[in-house]
């Protein structure tokens, strides 16, 4: 995991992935990334490892949905954090906070919002891929 911390650092990347052989790097805000992969290429997230700049619930449900193992945050939400922890994804983080912000800093970050009250993965997926095909 701390090649990934460094790649992610280093890079400059918002997102850094590796499954077995394979590391990819990733450069767009917010959850787009991952909801690209949960459509296109799914079998790259499976028992895969991730560092991530910040993850929220929303962002943790992804990576749920697609079976990340193990998962590194620079910034970790409270609710992303308990999710995932009770999903057996190991979880480890610079920082915790309580909500993940919206990029403005004056209010909740839109993805962290829709999935905030909703209880499955499924759930949320479904939110997250309305938000997505809204704001494309």
């Amino acid at each position: 995991m701390k090649q990934l911390i460094d790649i992610l650092h280093e890079g400059g990347y918002s997102c850094v992935i590796r499954n077995k052989e394979v590391t990819r790097t990733f450069h767009q805000r917010g959850v787009a990334d991952l909801w690209a992969l949960c459509h296109d290429n799914e079998e790259f997230l499976k028992n895969s490892q991730l560092a991530d700049k910040v993850i929220g619930k929303g962002a943790a449900a992804l990576m749920i949905h697609g079976g990340v193992s193990e998962v590194y945050a620079d910034v970790i939400s409270c609710p992303a954090l308990e999710l995932l922890r009770t999903n057996g994804i190991s979880v480890s983080y610079a920082q915790q906070t309580n909500r993940i912000m919206n990029r403005r800093g004056d209010g909740l970050c839109p993805v962290e919002s829709l999935c905030l009250n909703k209880e499955t993965i499924e759930e949320m997926f479904e939110e997250i891929g309305n938000f997505i095909k809204q704001n494309i």
